[in-house]
């Protein structure tokens, strides 16, 4: 029994890691999501949960690389640093493995972004941001076509209770970004120039002229 544990203890160690990266990312990007929505609006409620959301996406970073390195130590997948490093070489399942690749570059890129946030500007943050929602994408695809989980009960339970919350989220953004879109367009619209209001004409009256009057002359007594 110790020695059939020992043999598949690098495995089991990616799984668990796998397992733990896909929960962190799926908190992640709930939050992501969250924090542009009006309900998060609430004083001293942004900054909790940007910290939240710091903190699991980079959690879930190392725990997607402690994923990849323990397959090294796999003797039965074997995959080497190229079937770990470069999408879609594994021997095992290259499709589904390669998303999980793709999905991991993605994240680290995304993720390192919170720590240049001041060269790049907000504006271009935010917008790099709205590919989270590829990573969670991918990584659930990865999950249900690599996994070895995947067919298990409880790993159906996660993604049928999170996937649906996510995909609200990700609508209910879209519908808010382009209401404020809309509304910019409708405040950046210059408005016609109000009409100047038309000087009335001079109306020409009649002049009145005065007739001299004869001077009255004093009849010297």
């Amino acid at each position: 029994m110790s020695t059939s544990l020992a043999q598949h203890s690098w495995w089991l160690a990616s799984r668990a890691s796998g397992i733990v990266a896909l929960a962190l990312v799926t908190i992640s990007v709930g939050l992501g999501l969250t924090m542009a929505g009006r309900w998060a609006r609430k004083p001293g409620l942004p900054r909790v949960l940007t910290a939240i959301h710091e903190q699991t996406a980079m959690t879930a970073l190392g725990a997607i690389a402690v994923h990849g390195i323990t397959l090294l130590g796999d003797p039965w997948l074997n995959p080497g640093p190229a079937g770990i490093s470069i999408p879609f070489t594994m021997s095992y399942r290259p499709l589904w493995t390669g998303l999980g690749i793709v999905a991991g570059y993605l994240g680290a890129l995304l993720g390192l972004t919170f720590y240049v946030r001041r060269q790049i500007g907000p504006r271009l943050w935010r917008q790099a941001h709205r590919l989270t929602v590829v990573v969670y994408g991918l990584a659930v695809a990865h999950t249900l076509g690599a996994g070895t989980d995947a067919s298990t009960p409880w790993m159906r339970i996660w993604l049928f209770a999170t996937a649906p919350v996510i995909a609200v989220l990700f609508v209910a953004r879209l519908v808010g970004a382009r209401r404020s879109a809309r509304r910019a367009k409708r405040v950046g619209r210059p408005t016609a120039p109000t009409p100047h209001p038309r000087t009335p004409r001079r109306q020409h009256l009649p002049e009145l002229r005065v007739r001299a009057q004869p001077a009255i002359s004093e009849d010297p007594a």
